[in-house]
């Protein structure tokens, strides 16, 4: 009736977790699916922790391979599709044992070793800006490599190793992160899936529903128009 159309779905269930709570979401998400395709909202979306305690990089990365490879067939089979984010943020790696996966090719690398062709990357302008991400990095990719996008800006003056991950700003904000280049270059590749903002705002959060919504998609219709989409 409102003419509102969902753009995806975060995975529902704790994926990382003991393997009777992963089996378990495991089992129920083939129904899931299933309801989700007959909505048209058929882009389902997790993100890689840049990080671990306990697991070096090469037993980690394995790791995530067993894990994510038959949630990506089940939902294969349901006509679904997995983003898989990386989290560029600097500050989230600090004082933890083992770095992990936190740029766009490594996750790419990921996305390739799941063998599926329903896996791509969930692409958020904060981690692609974070992770020292360019627009010619961008400009390699197909569209079918891209499964879902994010938007936000950063604030100003903060230099890259300090920037923490909850503190953004509205797309367009400030200017900080290329938004305008970053949408134009997604349009260039053939992207054809939903934008996103997620803004992490203070600001934004202390405002009802009903203004949060109307400030957060004027600043998106903002840059989209400045992109010239």
């Amino acid at each position: 009736e409102a003419e509102v159309k969902p753009g995806g779905w975060v995975l529902p269930f704790e994926w990382r977790g003991d393997v009777d709570t992963y089996e378990r979401g495991l089992a129920r998400l083939s129904h899931l699916a299933s309801v989700a395709f007959k909505i048209e909202c058929t882009r389902v979306f997790t993100w890689v922790l840049p990080f671990s305690d306990d697991k070096p990089f090469k037993e980690n990365f394995n790791w995530h391979v067993s894990r994510l490879k038959p949630i990506a067939e089940v939902l294969y089979k349901a006509d679904c599709s997995l983003g898989l984010e990386f989290i560029g943020t600097e500050t989230v790696r600090v004082n933890r044992k083992y770095s992990f996966i936190h740029d766009l090719n490594g996750i790419l690398e990921l996305c390739r070793a799941l063998e599926l062709e329903n896996v791509g990357v969930l692409l958020d302008s904060w981690h692609w800006y974070t992770s020292r991400g360019t627009l010619e990095d961008i400009m390699r990719l197909k569209g079918k490599d891209v499964v879902y996008v994010h938007v936000n800006d950063a604030p100003l003056n903060v230099p890259l190793d300090k920037l923490v991950d909850n503190i953004r700003c509205l797309p367009g904000e400030t200017g900080v992160i290329d938004l305008v280049g970053f949408l134009r270059a997604l349009k260039n590749i053939g992207y054809d899936g939903p934008v996103t903002p997620e803004p992490f705002s203070d600001k934004v959060s202390k405002m009802p529903p009903e203004d949060a919504v109307k400030v957060t998609g004027s600043s998106l219709k903002k840059v989209w128009e400045k992109a010239g989409l």
